[in-house]
């Protein structure tokens, strides 16, 4: 398959960018950029379509215009691909009744340098960075205060889009400016160096560009945004370059901990259509939102596909405010076990009961007309539905449209700072529960109105990462630091590898493969092993 991936890019915009080359332009069959013909640079239009690609998939929403070609542009997101390369294989989602192309093998580890799912998520990273490094290369030599602002911006978002490379694929192509050459390889730990030095370089109080925390319009990137991603990075050290940052990563925590955003008091809020607006108070606690609007900005892959692919008419669930219902993702019994570690006690109630079942306002799960067990795999009601995600409002006012949701997507929120704090300093204390452990699992716990220990072990932090961000895209991150997904581990789960008791994955299935037809159109890249 050939992905024509940069079909029309920015038309809105006048911007001609039609490149004929590999990886940071993509395998492209079109025409190159040719210097002799004068392009016009819109740059509001430019920079609004970089916060865009978060969410949206096209120039028209939610399909008929899409920014990759040879893929449904409903899944084409970064939110919707990210999502589901980190959690559809892990102890928290399973997905059985869907045919989306891809999605079958990236659920049993079974993925090739083929899959749909894999060569999506790889070009739309990749385009991603190329629009970054296009607004950097038309906006350089400018200074006035706006543009400064959004150079920063565009350099934490091509950084995060870096990130998410370095994690999936380890060894990738890396561009930081827009040309007709094939890119290089570069290593992962080289990687992780250049994306802390661009981190560092926007967000470090001495050099910072972006906006001071809480300084600028709710959705766009200040300073605790670099410092939460960097902090991330370095708990994640030891797996990306070989050396564990257990300091660097609770030093950063600290400073997004004591930047003066604060947890949601009320958990669910966070996951609710008015979780945006000043009412709410779920705003507080988000530091990088991806916006959404049911009238506005309407896609597949943003958070209609995590309400809607979480819920289906008729299975006994309570309303969540869309018409939209697709019957996909729910819960394996592993991750009913958090809640519930007997789970023969888990009952079969709606999400408002369950957490007082779990004692932990997290457990927004739904029991009715289901069993805690995947069983054969075969339908949405095996196993616990997902009732975390939902188009209604706190303040129970109107929404602006009953299919497409108005729910943000909190992709970065202050709670991951917290949990850092907590599996930093026990890891740097040879796993024995320090005082800055315990505090900082007792502020997330205390705001599930979840008991509180008087020591946590690293399996209990493991567990914590689950409860607090179960469904939101990142677990496998998690499981892979822990020792946890592929290779040889003593961690099994329902489904596991794709069997109903649970196998090994395989070590190599840690990182993703370069897709094979990017692989065979840029010698310069070498395949991952096993691939």
């Amino acid at each position: 398959m050939k992905f024509r991936y940069i079909k029309s890019i920015l038309s809105a915009a006048s911007l001609l960018l039609a490149v004929s080359v590999t990886s940071c332009i993509g395998d492209l069959d079109a025409t190159p950029i040719d210097p002799n013909i004068v392009m016009t640079f819109d740059q509001a239009s430019v920079f609004n379509k970089i916060y865009g690609t978060l969410g949206l998939t096209g120039q028209k929403g939610p399909d008929g215009s899409g920014d990759l070609g040879d893929i449904d542009e409903g899944t084409s997101s970064f939110y919707r691909m990210t999502w589901c390369a980190n959690q559809l294989m892990t102890d928290e989602a399973i997905v059985n009744s869907w045919n989306d192309a891809g999605v079958a093998t990236i659920a049993d580890c079974s993925w090739s340098s083929s899959n749909e799912i894999v060569t999506g998520l790889y070009y739309r990273l990749t385009f991603d960075i190329t629009l970054c490094n296009y607004f950097l290369e038309q906006t350089e030599g400018l200074t006035d205060d706006e543009t400064t602002r959004q150079r920063a911006e565009v350099r934490f978002i091509r950084a995060l889009n870096n990130y998410y490379l370095m994690d999936m694929f380890g060894n990738p192509p890396y561009c930081d400016k827009v040309s007709t050459e094939k890119p290089q390889q570069i290593q992962r730990a080289d990687l992780f160096a250049k994306i802390e030095e661009e981190l560092k370089e926007i967000g470090d109080d001495a050099t910072a560009t972006l906006a001071q925390p809480l300084q600028t319009t709710y959705g766009r990137v200040d300073r605790v945004a670099a410092w939460l991603l960097l902090a991330r990075m370095y708990l994640n050290a030891e797996v990306y370059t070989g050396t564990p940052q257990w300091g660097k990563a609770k030093e950063y925590a600290q400073k997004v901990i004591g930047s003066g955003y604060k947890l949601a008091p009320v958990y669910k809020h966070l996951f609710m259509a008015d979780n945006g607006s000043n009412v709410n108070k779920a705003r507080q606690e988000v530091i990088l939102p991806i916006l959404q609007d049911g009238v506005r900005t309407k896609s597949w892959g943003g958070s209609l596909f995590l309400i809607a692919g979480t819920h289906k008419s008729d299975t006994g669930m309570n309303p969540w405010g869309s018409k939209q219902g697709w019957g996909g993702p729910h819960c394996r019994q592993a991750m009913v076990a958090k809640f519930f570690p007997n789970v023969n006690d888990a009952p079969s109630v709606l999400e408002d009961q369950m957490v007082v079942a779990a004692k932990d306002d997290r457990a927004l799960m739904c029991g009715v007309q289901r069993s805690t067990s995947t069983g054969d795999n075969m339908s949405f009601t095996d196993g616990f539905a997902c009732a975390k995600f939902s188009n209604i409002r706190a303040d129970n006012g109107l929404t602006s449209d009953t299919d497409n949701p108005d729910m943000d997507i909190p992709l970065l929120r202050m709670a991951e700072a917290y949990l850092i704090v907590a599996e930093a300093s026990i890891r740097a204390n040879n796993g024995v529960s320090t005082q800055e452990t315990i505090d900082a699992m007792h502020e997330i716990r205390k705001r599930a109105n979840a008991a509180e220990s008087a020591s946590y072990t690293l399996t209990d932090i493991r567990d914590e990462w689950a409860r607090e961000f179960w469904f939101e895209g990142r677990r496998r991150i998690d499981l892979i630091r822990f020792g946890d997904f592929g290779g040889h581990t003593d961690y099994n789960w329902d489904w596991k590898g794709g069997e109903k008791q649970g196998t090994e994955i395989k070590e190599f299935r840690n990182i993703y493969p370069i897709p094979a037809n990017d692989i065979n159109a840029n010698t310069n890249l070498e395949q991952n092993p096993e691939y």
